[in-house]
């Protein structure tokens, strides 16, 4: 059955190698079930609800797996969670029900352009070096919120930010968890966010941080009742609703897209022009499970690069993404184990998972100024606005301005124009 399904020998697999491969995988992007619901927490939701609305993991899994046939999983993104909780909620001001609308309403738009190839054509046309900045700015800023839930980096009136109360054991117990999973990860140990979030929290037991559950590590799934199909639309047709659902349409696309080749690259899976196979099916898994994940309550959900350590185990089909999907139903069981975890022991995660996004950066072209600027500007104003979007807001404009007026006119993408102009009526009203 297996072999009739995946294609296991025409794509020179086995069993035992997809499902070691599919055990890795989750292995690497576990935490998400520990940092997800603690992230949108913050926002104001419910997170025991949340971390069972993590089945739009596996709802999105399971496409990708059978109609697909890739070796990716998907779950709750991380950097779109960010954007979820601390700009639209927290900064904008906005109600999470109004963000878990946009979300769905981009979920519904993604499976319409998965029909007409529309996000293919729209990657083509944002300059590649604009596509690293967002990845390197994402990073920066999920690591600043890292730093920021552990108390490492605090608010000060004089210098904007100054470093917090080092001596505080919730600093040091964060600290301890970084230097942990760092060694983990020097040593190259399957799971090492994973690794690192467990033992941080077993060493804040004695501390006093972590609060072990009354009723076990072990349980039925908590009701999703209190964010599940909470929507408002009361804000559907406005301004603010538009730049909120094109920021996640924006940054889901480019979170996919750079996933799906990076991963197939290392996977040995791309045809001969360099393009990913069935990646219509693919976008549309990403896209239903965006949509499924809004419905349950969560934030977008998304392919995940850390799917490579699986294809690094020598995954090729979709009998590892659903290895994935089915550990991930297994884990609803766990829900006490994953909610007792501080914040303090997800911090290093956050700031680890900050330090895997730069990696781009190597891949920019910082000799030609009217790249480097914009790239810049993407990148530090993200963690310096604490807003994925004004970062975004300012490299695009700034590209095509200095393009535009040192000649150079004939790089800028008719779409790059359009939201130019986009992102200069979003700052005047």
């Amino acid at each position: 059955m297996f072999e009739r399904i995946f294609r296991l020998k025409e794509k020179g697999s086995t069993i035992r190698t997809e499902v070691i491969a599919g055990i890795t995988t989750f292995m690497t992007m576990a935490y998400i079930l520990a940092v997800n619901p603690f992230i949108l927490g913050n926002a104001g939701m419910d997170r025991d609800a949340v971390f069972t609305a993590t089945l739009a993991s596996f709802i999105a899994i399971v496409i990708m797996a059978f109609y697909a046939n890739l070796p990716i999983a998907l779950a709750p993104g991380m950097g779109l969670n960010a954007f979820f909780a601390y700009t639209v909620v927290t900064q904008m001001g906005y109600s999470w029900e109004m963000a878990l609308t946009a979300v769905f309403i981009e979920g519904i738009i993604f499976i319409i352009l998965s029909f007409f190839r529309a996000r293919e054509a729209i990657i083509d046309s944002i300059p590649m070096n604009l596509k690293h900045a967002i990845s390197v700015g994402i990073g920066l800023f999920i690591a600043l919120i890292g730093f920021s839930n552990a108390g490492i980096v605090i608010h000060n009136d004089a210098t904007l930010v100054s470093l917090g109360d080092m001596s505080s054991p919730h600093a040091l117990l964060a600290l301890a968890g970084i230097v942990i999973t760092g060694i983990l990860l020097v040593f190259r140990i399957r799971g090492a966010l994973v690794l690192g979030i467990l033992a941080t929290t077993l060493l804040g037991i004695p501390f006093g941080i972590t609060q072990l559950p009354e009723g076990g590590l072990v349980s039925m799934p908590p009701s999703p009742g209190p964010v599940f199909f909470k929507f408002d639309f009361s804000r559907l047709f406005s301004l603010d609703m538009l730049v909120v659902v094109f920021t996640f349409l924006f940054v889901d696309i480019f979170d996919t897209v750079g996933t799906l080749v990076g991963v197939c690259s290392k996977a040995n899976l791309l045809d001969a022009q360099g393009k990913v196979p069935r990646v219509r099916q693919a976008l549309l898994a990403d896209a239903i499970g965006t949509t499924a994940g809004a419905v349950l309550g969560t934030s977008t959900v998304t392919s995940y690069i850390e799917s490579a350590a699986g294809v690094s185990e020598g995954g090729k089909t979709g009998l590892t993404s659903l290895v994935v999907g089915i550990f991930f139903l297994i884990a609803l069981f766990f829900s006490p184990s994953f909610l007792m975890i501080p914040s303090e022991a997800t911090a290093p995660a956050l700031v680890l998972v900050g330090l895997f996004m730069i990696s781009p950066i190597q891949k920019i072209n910082l000799d030609d100024y009217s790249e480097s600027l914009p790239v810049f500007l993407t990148m530090i104003i993200m963690p310096l606005a604490y807003s994925i979007s004004e970062g975004i807001a300012f490299g695009m404009l700034s590209f095509v301005l200095i393009k535009l007026f040192t000649g150079k006119w004939k790089q800028i993408s008719v779409v790059m124009y359009i939201l130019a102009v986009f992102f200069i009526v979003k700052h005047l009203l």
